[in-house]
């Protein structure tokens, strides 16, 4: 899957089929948010690292650390303390991630039924939780500590739930029956 590929083909028939004249208002994917919450690296420093390492593999780009805004007490947060994760994908690596994602990590999952149809927010993004990271093949198992889960958000233009779920079926996200 490229930009081209949906520019070309995808993008014509999408527009028939949301009935929408104007080739610009066609929607398309912006990026790809993938964010991590890291609670338990308040304790150990190096589940931020390993864990870095590990969406670094799986998303091909460098991992940014993000830190809590305002110290909590309940939860023993300190302001500037490293508390998540976060890669924001766009362009070809974006593309390539979603390949890999519908193509061969959703595949893999036992029992894998399609992703839910109701993680949209209201304005055409959508919020898909994978619960295991050891799902995209490209990572080690062995260099696996612990099972992890993120989330990835796509971020698309389409100015409803409707356009933004056409627009990911038209790009081979498996939604449910």
């Amino acid at each position: 899957m490229s930009k081209k590929l949906y520019k070309n083909t995808m993008a014509k028939k999408l527009g028939e089929d949301l009935q929408i004249k104007n080739v610009m208002a066609i929607p398309e994917l912006v990026k790809i948010v993938i964010n991590c919450g890291m609670g338990e690296a308040l304790k150990d420093k190096k589940t931020i690292e390993k864990m870095g390492e590990q969406l670094g593999v799986i998303t091909g780009q460098k991992v940014m650390v993000t830190k809590a805004k305002k110290a909590i007490s309940t939860f023993k947060t300190r302001e500037g303390d490293a508390i998540g994760l976060k890669v924001t994908l766009r362009g070809k690596r974006m593309y390539d991630f979603l390949t890999r994602l519908t193509m061969i990590a959703l595949p893999r999952v036992r029992d894998f039924r399609g992703v839910s149809k109701t993680a949209f927010d209201g304005n055409g993004n959508y919020t898909l939780g994978i619960k295991e990271q050891t799902m995209f093949p490209e990572l080690e198992y062995g260099a696996v500590d612990r099972v992890r889960g993120f989330e990835a958000t796509f971020v698309t233009t389409g100015q409803t739930d409707g356009e933004a779920k056409a627009l990911l079926e038209a790009l081979g996200l498996p939604f449910e029956k």
